[in-house]
């Protein structure tokens, strides 16, 4: 393997999946801004996710559509026209 073409700047982060609200921490290169207090009582960089495991159809085996800007009302008025 080649060396030193991994990052070595890794630090410990916690991931927010904003459509459940779920957290997690892990060691990640990511950062932010936005701070966040943890159970341990220590702050990190918290980064938003749209979709996790926990929010991901595949991992809960439940067919539900996160539509987080709009995607699928923009898709139906689009070939809602052409049908007409």
């Amino acid at each position: 393997m080649k060396k030193d073409i991994h990052p070595s700047n890794y630090k410990f982060v916690v991931f927010k999946d904003m459509s459940n609200g779920h957290t997690f921490l892990s060691r990640s290169t990511a950062s932010s801004k936005e701070m966040i207090k943890w159970e341990d009582g220590k702050e990190y960089p918290v980064v938003k996710l749209e979709i996790s495991n926990t929010s991901h159809p595949f991992y809960t085996g439940k067919n539900v559509l996160v539509d987080t800007a709009g995607r699928i009302d923009k898709f139906k008025k689009r070939y809602e026209k052409k049908s007409k």
